[in-house]
């Protein structure tokens, strides 16, 4: 059984944005799950917590998916009229 994974992430430092892609009969459309990916000992883990220091990155990474989902759904609109 094969996993779905993310159609795009950004990263910045720890914080990560993955960008899901979902298809509906007219239309595409897209979500957004934002990570914290932290070591503990010596395995990687992810959090959907995030500290005061990470607020302005978490608002980078979102101004990013937020361009990046523009600029795909426009592509997509302009190759289905």
């Amino acid at each position: 059984m094969q996993k779905n994974k993310p159609i795009h992430e950004i990263r910045y430092a720890a914080v990560r944005a993955s960008i899901w892609e979902n298809k509906s009969d007219k239309s595409t459309y897209y979500n957004v799950t934002m990570t914290r990916i932290y070591k503990s000992g010596e395995e990687w883990k992810q959090t959907e917590s995030f500290g005061r220091d990470d607020l302005l990155l978490l608002a980078k990474v979102a101004n990013q998916a937020h361009s990046w989902i523009f600029h795909n759904q426009t592509k997509d609109q302009e190759t289905t009229t």
